[in-house]
């Protein structure tokens, strides 16, 4: 049995894939996280509530070195799944330490450890921002991603850079995952699902950034966690250490107002409209191009956007009831 640890284990990804992982009897799942409260701590607790039982969590900062030495001596973890991180691109203008403490000395923290205690995949989420407005689309891995919008964006480009020179340097196999736009149950209540959904249902006004007009590729949940287990579990070039980058998408790009539209139809109530301009840090679409994903690891994403949708807000409307 291999022992996985998933960082940010209470987090909207993290929890997914500690869910579907502690029904696999091939793995045994550590998670932690700090349980900050950037937004609700009781939706995180509830996250946690449903997988007691199921994994060994533990509390602990991915800054706090001295347990994480702990963690990591007493466990000897064959994966690490590192999805610990400041979340937000818009809240990286207003705290940037915030984001330097997690996602650059708490990565850096997590995939040393990796290297010193024999991890032998260190498997980080990254995040389509690191295209920035790229107008080449669809957006492939080979891209260049050196003009970040975003400090948050721009954190996770150095994930990657660290990634690379640990691989080259300490041979350790590092996979990184760029997420585009992942919604779905449990979601975050600073995502537009949530902002959307919500405030349809009280009659309250919607910001809608740019007329509508920018896009998103919309991700499912269940697809993003379909599309790492894939990675974790297929034995693909064990052997071979170096460093991989794939894009996590639906494959298409669908516009806010059409995303709009879509929770409206399912809701069946029109929603009342604030617009607003362009937001500092928004890109203006992304676009996955996931043929990389499709051909090594035989993904193909399941859910479109107006079942996911339907989906999650069924889980909305039971979850805030």
């Amino acid at each position: 049995m291999k022992k996985i640890l998933i960082t940010g284990v209470a987090g909207f990804i993290g929890f997914h894939l500690a869910l579907k992982l502690s029904k696999m009897k091939s793995y045994k799942v550590f998670g932690i996280d700090n349980l900050n409260n950037y937004y609700d701590i009781n939706l995180k607790k509830n996250r946690l509530n449903i997988l007691k039982n199921q994994i060994q969590f533990s509390k602990i900062n991915i800054c706090n070195t001295n347990k994480l030495n702990h963690l990591f001596k007493k466990n000897k973890f064959d994966i690490v799944f590192h999805l610990a991180a400041q979340a937000g691109v818009r809240y990286s203008y207003k705290n940037p330490d915030a984001y330097f403490k997690s996602n650059l000395i708490g990565f850096q923290n997590i995939i040393q450890f990796s290297k010193k205690n024999g991890v032998k995949h260190f498997i980080y989420a990254s995040s389509s921002s690191v295209y920035g407005n790229n107008v080449s689309l669809p957006l492939k891995e080979y891209h260049k991603t050196d003009n970040p919008v975003s400090y948050y964006a721009a954190t996770k480009k150095c994930n990657e850079i660290l990634a690379e020179a640990y691989s080259n340097f300490f041979r350790l196999r590092c996979t990184g995952i760029r997420f585009f736009t992942v919604y779905g149950p449990y979601g975050r209540p600073d995502m537009s699902a949530y902002k959307f959904v919500n405030n349809i249902l009280k009659n309250k006004k919607i910001n809608i950034f740019n007329k509508g007009t920018h896009a998103r590729d919309f991700t499912y949940i269940d697809d993003a966690v379909e599309a790492i287990l894939k990675i974790i579990n297929k034995n693909k070039n064990k052997n071979i250490i170096k460093h991989e980058i794939y894009n996590i998408g639906n494959g298409n790009s669908k516009s806010l107002n059409n995303y709009i539209f879509q929770i409206e139809k399912v809701l069946k109530k029109k929603s009342k409209k604030n617009f607003v301009k362009l937001q500092k840090g928004d890109v203006i679409k992304t676009y996955s191009d996931i043929s990389k994903i499709k051909r090594e690891y035989n993904f193909k994403p399941k859910i479109n956007l107006g079942e996911g949708i339907s989906k999650y807000i069924d889980w909305f409307k039971n979850y805030y009831k």
